[in-house]
């Protein structure tokens, strides 16, 4: 994230979630971004599924 122009923030790591903070201009360019970065990070024999949702709070993102 450090190379990219994105003003989002990294707050908490909880299992095999990422919550993120980012500016409502950037969610969906950014959701994608992430996606393609964690469903790539590895080459496996099995594809790796990556969901994302976003909202105001963690209960508007479910």
């Amino acid at each position: 994230m450090k190379e990219t122009t994105y003003q989002a923030k990294l707050l908490l790591q909880v299992h095999d979630e990422l919550i993120f903070e980012v500016p409502k201009s950037e969610v969906d360019s950014f959701s994608e971004f992430v996606e393609e970065i964690m469903e790539n990070a590895l080459q496996l024999d099995v594809p790796l599924k990556v969901d994302s949702s976003y909202g105001a709070t963690w209960y508007d993102a479910k």
